[in-house]
């Protein structure tokens, strides 16, 4: 059964996840204020992060990074792409 919610991020009421992506309050928060939608664009956007700074998952300083990007994209603090970064979309 499909949970529509308010997404935070979007501004709209979509299908929400199926469950949060963490087990602690954040990931609590991200599973009743944001949409599926909006995690596929966070998805995307780590990856991107992933691949630009070369992050390392095992380093405790990568994944605090990544986790404190990713409140800042979700909930509206300001997340911004990589210093003279451009993307396939960008240049066309």
């Amino acid at each position: 059964m499909k949970r529509i919610i308010r997404c935070v991020k979007l501004g709209i009421e979509s299908d929400g996840l199926s469950s949060p992506p963490f087990p602690n309050a954040l990931g609590q928060r991200i599973y009743e204020h944001i949409s599926q939608k909006a995690w596929d664009l966070w998805m995307n956007h780590q990856t991107m992060l992933i691949n630009e700074y070369k992050l390392n998952l095992i380093d405790k300083k990568s994944r605090d990074f990544l986790m404190q990007e990713m409140e800042k994209f979700l909930f509206g603090g300001g997340a911004e792409k990589p210093p003279g970064y451009t993307s396939k979309q960008d240049t066309q």
